[in-house]
């Protein structure tokens, strides 16, 4: 499977039999995402930094909500992540896919370490999209502290400040000092399969293409 980060929540997956695009984000967040090809499509939120559905093409799933769902050989686990009475203004799903006989999670824009229930569902992924940003979501205290629980083998920070973002978020630096990764250099993709995995977890910064 290749991973490759199109900005904000956005990344695609493309696995031996499936393309998976998470929350496309729109041309107001800074990012130009362009015209992308996917088999389905996870909406975390009604966010406009991700639903930008004029930016897919082709013959999509869109799924938008939680639930158990398999599409072009992928499954997928949506879970809410906010579970207060009044979800009206917080609304996250988070979403978990095994593909290519990985198990990857993407947390959408969630804005608090999850539970102990969320971890049931969410914990033990190969690999783990982690907002950092903090402005509504996990900043890097708690982004670290949900690695923490989580235990992922592959964190890929996302929602982040970058050269293009228009978003008041914070930088990366202060999230990979806190994780002890100072210094890694941005990939241009990654690259992974079952064999390739860390046994240890390890901190994976992608460059946006866009």
């Amino acid at each position: 499977m290749e991973i490759y980060w199109l900005g904000n929540g956005c990344f695609r997956m493309r696995g031996r039999e499936a393309t998976v695009l998470t929350d496309p984000t729109p041309p107001a967040s800074g990012y130009k995402i362009g015209r992308v090809a996917a088999d389905l499509v996870t909406i975390s939120s009604t966010n406009p930094d991700s639903n930008y559905r004029q930016a897919v093409q082709g013959e999509t799933k869109f799924i938008t909500g939680p639930g158990e769902y398999e599409i072009a050989g992928v499954l997928i686990t949506g879970t809410r992540t906010n579970h207060a009475r009044d979800e009206s203004d917080a609304r996250n799903v988070a979403f978990v896919f095994d593909i290519d006989d990985l198990r990857v999670c993407h947390l959408g824009s969630i804005n608090h370490v999850p539970s102990a229930d969320d971890v049931e569902i969410l914990g033990a992924a190969d690999v783990l999209f982690v907002p950092i940003g903090g402005n509504g979501t996990l900043d890097t205290a708690r982004a670290a502290e949900t690695i923490s629980v989580l235990e992922p083998k592959i964190v890929v920070p996302m929602r982040y400040k970058t050269e293009a973002a228009t978003a008041n978020l914070d930088s990366v630096d202060k999230f990979l000092k806190e994780m002890g990764a100072e210094g890694k250099q941005p990939e241009s993709r990654l690259s992974l399969t079952k064999s390739n995995v860390p046994s240890d977890t390890s901190v994976v910064l992608l460059e946006y293409r866009g």
